[in-house]
């Protein structure tokens, strides 16, 4: 069997790393940084503990597999993972206000209808029927498969099946998500929610096509999941499982360069001029970062999927509380914008707008996790909310523009947490400066899932590259962001390497 060099030790890197390790491949990791998870990070502090990357775990069949792949004790061994019921608390601009059950279409139905009025549910449900049928048609090519050759098939077919909606002499299908809302939803409260799971990706709903209808079926068909500690134990759990295999771990040795002869990609050199040799380089870091590494080499061009460049970032606020967490709150709550058009214009369209909106979508999260305040008098809770990355704009010259709208979001969050400013110990302000730092992302944006249609906007690059050798894995790699996502790609890039190009994806 080979060596493998694996640079980066994100979650798809470490999920590739354990599924090679496996395979019997010597795998090494360099991280630059001196841990592993990328943006699956956490602050401690004063007994309190906050993830300071994803909150939540959609999808947790993805790291299932990967611990059934790489070893007899199952995921459920290693990290108890807690189903969030109800999976969401909705507070609307108006002042509405529902909390949606966990996976259960006939319980979200109920309570749509009972908050917002009779029919509400009704299309909701149908909704999320025409979405089972778009994530039927796109779950394979876009998640379990490597990207298709002829990918522009799935770049110029819509596979949502929008409703026909007549105007004047014409009918016509929705073809964004906004026209979905707006055309089969028919209710500003149903369009908030609808879009707000576009928002969470950084995806603007007025372009991002119909099937991202994908994304609210995923949380509505697989539930909504926390791992008890935080999602960084999850993180823990996969490095541990990598370690367990073997995989060994250089911290704080950054990649200068991959190392190029014949063509092909034979090792990678540190910044500290050390040279290692491999059969195989796997790449877990941003597009930017990838050109760094192989420069004059172009890894993409033609008919290729180009790697996505530029994307919206998040604001984190973590908040230490006095007074324990009170009994019945929803883990998540999500405080709707008070004006959506003035949010996605702030966020897609106003460059001279670096916060964004002054009264953004934020959400609340509130785990019931004893293990995170140092005691029963005490709570923490994370606030997020999408924003602009940075850029080296005059306008972005100075931090504190963050700390306007880190402001604005505990005043947004005051609508689900009403004493919270009375409540708060101390702050701490996670920024996109932040993400730059941990993940290497330029701006420190934060990478959207791969999604079907719009001409092949939301498709990420293929995990293979131009260079033989060389494979890219993460969120900027097939099938994109997301923690998912990330462990999909992983299992994609083994596949790849294990098997050979004929490797067709899981069956």
């Amino acid at each position: 069997m080979g060596r493998i060099a694996v640079i980066g030790a994100g979650m798809g890197a470490m999920a590739a790393a354990a599924r090679l390790a496996v395979a019997g491949h010597r795998v090494v990791v360099y991280e630059r940084g001196a841990t592993y998870g990328g943006a699956v990070r956490r602050f401690e502090r004063d007994g309190f503990v906050f993830d300071t990357g994803p909150g939540l775990l959609p999808l947790p069949a993805v790291y299932r597999d990967l611990f059934v792949k790489t070893g007899k004790e199952p995921l459920e061994t290693c990290v108890e993972l807690v189903q969030v019921d109800p999976s969401s608390r909705h507070v609307f601009a108006e002042g509405t206000e529902v909390g949606l059950p966990n996976a259960s279409r006939a319980g979200v139905v109920t309570a749509l209808d009972e908050a917002l009025g009779a029919g509400a549910g009704a299309r909701w449900g149908d909704f999320l029927v025409r979405a089972r049928e778009a994530w039927d048609r796109t779950r394979r090519p876009l998640l379990e498969e490597p990207l298709w050759p002829h990918w522009s098939v799935l770049a110029e077919r819509e596979p949502y099946p929008s409703v026909p909606h007549k105007k004047l002499l014409r009918t016509r299908r929705a073809t964004t998500l906004a026209e979905v809302a707006a055309w089969e939803l028919r209710d500003p409260r149903l369009t908030a929610l609808l879009e707000s799971h576009a928002l969470a990706h950084g995806l603007d709903p007025r372009v991002t096509p119909a099937s991202a209808a994908v994304l609210p079926y995923m949380e509505h068909a697989f539930g909504t999941w926390y791992v008890r500690g935080g999602i960084r134990e999850l993180a823990r759990a996969v490095y541990e499982r990598c370690v367990a295999r073997r995989v060994e771990f250089r911290f704080e040795a950054p990649v200068a360069r991959i190392v190029e002869k014949d063509g092909r990609a034979t090792g990678v050199e540190l910044a500290d001029g050390e040279v290692a040799d491999a059969d195989f380089v796997v790449a877990g870091v941003a597009p930017g970062a990838l050109d760094a590494l192989v420069p004059g080499t172009a890894l993409r061009g033609g008919d290729e999927v180009a790697p996505q460049r530029g994307a919206p970032s998040r604001l984190t606020v973590l908040l230490a509380l006095r007074g324990g967490r009170p009994e019945g709150v929803a883990h998540r709550t999500v405080v709707h914008a008070a004006d959506r058009a003035e949010e996605l214009e702030g966020l897609f369209d106003d460059s001279n707008a670096p916060v964004g909106s002054a009264q953004p979508t934020v959400t609340v999260l509130r785990p019931g996790d004893a293990g995170l305040a140092p005691d029963g008098d005490h709570e923490a809770v994370t606030l997020t909310a999408t924003v602009p990355a940075y850029s080296d704009a005059p306008d972005w010259a100075a931090r504190d523009v963050f700390a306007i709208q880190a402001e604005n979001l505990v005043a947004r969050a005051e609508r689900a947490i009403p004493d919270l400013r009375d409540r708060i110990l101390w702050q701490e302000v996670r920024t996109p400066w932040d993400v730059a730092e941990e993940t290497g992302a330029d701006g420190g944006a934060v990478p959207a899932p791969a999604l079907a249609a719009a001409d092949g906007r939301l498709l990420h690059a293929s995990n293979t590259t131009r260079m033989p050798g060389l494979f890219v894995v993460g969120g900027w790699a097939h099938p994109g962001g997301g923690l998912p996502h990330a462990g999909m790609s992983g299992a994609l890039v083994s596949g790849l390497i294990v098997e050979g190009p004929q490797f067709r994806g899981s069956q």
